[in-house]
């Protein structure tokens, strides 16, 4: 038995390049239909300040440049849906599954995605958002080197993902403004919202 009822509480995976917009995206929804957001980014540093056992584990591989297992990820991903089930209203997953294998594993530990919204821009247009963010933040993996290989990398892996789930699968084109690609979220969720 899946420990969510998704009839009543949709599962939604945000994917979607860096600089697609994502993060913007996901707060306007947050405010319009009171969904909680999860990153996995977000809950692996929430559990390293904790100070658990895990935590030292998860520290050690950070350490060494690692990727945290998937087990690990999962487990976050599961206990933070749990604690929050009876008062969500549906769940946002934002980056994650970043492969293939992430998105199986997803499905049968915690429940079936409700859909998935995939933030779509071109590489061009990416890059060109990230190099911006560069100048203003000064974040050291925002140089035009660095950005086209993390591009490659998520869209290799993205696409991946994607084909898995062709019939759960809503494309949205992140090259327009904030307002168009939200009437455009709002499109997909109101449906699958429970009043």
């Amino acid at each position: 038995m899946a420990p969510i009822d998704t009839s009543k509480k949709p599962i939604v995976w945000v994917l979607g390049g860096p600089g697609s917009g994502k993060g913007t995206q996901c707060e306007k929804i947050i405010a319009k239909y009171g969904f909680t957001h999860l990153s996995t980014g977000d809950l692996l540093r929430a559990e390293v300040k904790s100070g658990s056992e895990r935590a030292k584990c998860l520290t050690a591989i950070m350490e060494r440049g690692e990727l945290v297992p998937n087990e690990i990820v999962l487990d976050l991903l599961k206990e933070a849906i749990l604690a929050r089930a009876d008062q969500s209203k549906g769940f946002l997953i934002d980056g994650y599954p970043r492969e293939k294998s992430q998105g199986i594993a997803f499905e049968q530990a915690i429940a079936p995605v409700t859909v998935i919204i995939y933030f779509e821009a071109s590489s061009e247009t990416l890059t060109k958002r990230l190099l911006g963010r560069a100048e203003s933040s000064g974040r050291a993996d925002d140089n035009e080197e660095t950005i086209k290989l993390r591009l490659k990398t998520f869209l290799d892996n993205n696409d991946l993902v994607l084909a898995q789930y062709p019939e759960k699968l809503r494309r949205i084109n992140a090259e327009e403004s904030v307002d168009v690609i939200f009437g455009e979220v709002q499109k997909i969720l109101d449906p699958l919202v429970v009043n």
